[in-house]
């Protein structure tokens, strides 16, 4: 093994278990706020409007402003952690976070909220990737399992509780409680990880890829600006989603060709001769989508159609959230005693069924149902990200790990964004085509409207019940719709089978470690 490999485990060696917990916590409470401010705003929008005097569009731009914003500065985060050290980093990272946190707490108008929300994701983008690549470096292969879990519960659960911390603190105090509750999880996080994080080599000879990283920036703006307004734009009919999607395209374009022809592109070519490491970026990105696509389903449905609040909405989500911990505290170490690709052939099989079983749901499905149907999709998601992780990095040059985590995040931010505009495209479509389909049966011939007293109600021919028939049918189609979107789901989650058996079987072990390193 050569001498860098020894300095770099050598940095890494923590003598005490409390300064172990303590870089875990620290680098674990980063990465929880962040992913719970991906989700956590969205049930207090409808309280936000009034104080911030914005419209519904002009809303979404609390949201848009910061997934944009951590999509393009997700990429760099290798390049910085190599520049300037990684607790030099992230704890700037998790500082700046923090305090983006209370001035959009503290905001008063949209314009402030929003330029806050972007320097809340631009700190934030670096804290998932960090985290894990902190962790990763901590243990030896062999001791990945449960460390891997402990990350991908602050992943995973992160979005998942977001609605329900965001409707109990909204619903008990006030919405500014959804950024302020960041602030003394920062603190903390910055003083242990300040106290007992060991720093990393820095490489002061680094020059940065601005033209690569321009085209990037530019590229995943423009496609997210694209994805985010496409369905309140009527998608490719608005001149601006064109305009959008010419500029992404060209920008990605551009970037790819860049990265496989510069001498020392933004990101290393060599990270994509992994074939596991490939493999696990599409598996982060269906995961990416499916999570918060179903999440951003669920809550309007159980909401807007069974009626139920906020705060049940909330709690109704925490089945998913146990499922991921229950299947989390088992699924690492079972990794690295049998075949991982068989955990996450059972977890894929789970999840589809979960799908499956939403697709016959109506409004009226019990508390009990729903949270059966929800647990075992969390425990399909644990069952999946933790091994697709370990087997992602498993045969990735420890110098790489880095800049893999931050692609992997990418990837899962790009999932996330791509599925909650394509299932909000699918039920906005299905909507229109099912009202037209269901009004086809307003007419003077459908004798069910006017044989009884009680049918007159929904009677076309009457104003009131023209009104009524309209109420009915604009619910029926929205049933409808929503099953059509958990269907679409299903099958967007099958070609996971084929993804998780391109992986090969790794073989967890320092000296199969030592070896990659030699070999790089």
């Amino acid at each position: 093994m050569s001498s860098a490999t020894h300095q770099s485990h050598a940095a890494h060696a923590y003598d005490s278990r409390l300064a172990e917990w303590a870089v875990l916590f620290g680098s674990m409470a980063g990465v929880l706020m962040q992913a719970l401010d991906t989700t956590i705003v969205n049930v207090a929008l409808p309280y936000m409007m009034g104080e911030l005097s914005a419209s519904r569009d002009q809303i979404t731009w609390v949201l848009t402003s910061y997934i944009i914003a951590a999509a393009i500065m997700t990429a760099p985060v290798g390049w910085l952690a190599a520049r300037f050290g990684k607790k030099n980093l992230i704890i700037t990272c998790i500082g700046g976070f923090t305090l983006a946190s209370i001035l959009c707490g503290a905001s008063q108008t949209l314009e402030q909220m929003v330029i806050f929300r972007i320097v809340q994701g631009i700190f934030g983008a670096a804290l998932g990737p960090l985290s894990q690549a902190v962790m990763l470096d901590m243990y030896p292969p062999q001791k990945r399992g449960n460390v891997m879990a402990i990350w991908g519960m602050g992943i995973m659960l992160g979005p998942i509780l977001g609605p329900t911390v965001g409707g109990v603190l909204t619903d008990a105090y006030n919405w500014r409680w959804i950024f302020y509750i960041n602030v003394p999880i920062g603190i903390g996080s910055c003083v242990a990880l300040w106290l007992f994080f060991k720093d990393t080599a820095r490489d002061s000879t680094l020059r940065f890829d601005w033209f690569g990283f321009g085209a990037l920036a530019v590229g995943l703006g423009a496609l997210q600006l694209m994805l985010d307004r496409g369905t309140s734009k009527d998608w490719f009919a608005s001149s601006e989603i064109v305009v959008e999607a010419i500029v992404a395209g060209v920008a990605l374009y551009l970037f790819v060709v860049h990265m496989f022809t510069a001498k020392k592109p933004f990101l290393p070519r060599e990270i994509f001769r992994d074939r596991n490491f490939i493999s696990g970026l599409v598996l982060m990105a269906v995961m990416g989508l499916v999570l918060l696509a179903s999440s951003a389903l669920l809550s309007p449905y159980l909401q807007n159609l069974a009626g139920r609040s906020v705060t049940q909405t909330g709690f109704l989500m925490v089945p998913r959230g146990v499922g991921v911990m229950f299947a989390m505290m088992f699924a690492g170490r079972l990794a690295m005693k049998t075949d991982p690709r068989y955990l996450m052939t059972i977890g894929a099989a789970l999840l589809c069924w979960s799908m499956w079983d939403m697709t016959a749901w109506t409004p009226q499905v019990g508390v009990l149902g729903i949270a059966i149907v929800t647990f075992v999709q969390g425990v399909g998601m644990g069952l999946i990200f933790v091994p697709m992780n370990i087997v992602a990095f498993a045969t990735l040059a420890p110098h790489l790990r880095t800049d893999g985590a931050s692609m992997s995040n990418l990837m899962r931010n790009i999932g996330s964004a791509v599925g909650v505009s394509i299932t909000t495209t699918v039920l906005s479509n299905s909507m229109q085509s099912l009202h037209s389909q269901y009004a086809a049966y307003a007419t003077p011939f459908n004798r069910a409207l006017g044989v009884n007293s009680e049918s007159m109600f929904f009677n076309p021919q009457i104003p009131f019940g023209l009104s009524g028939f309209n109420r009915l049918i604009e619910y029926r189609a929205a049933v409808q719709a929503y099953a059509n979107d958990f269907l679409f789901m299903f099958y967007i989650s099958l070609p996971v089978f084929v993804v998780i058996w391109l992986m090969k079987r790794p073989k967890f072990s320092a000296a199969t470690e030592a070896k990659i390193e030699v070999m790089e």
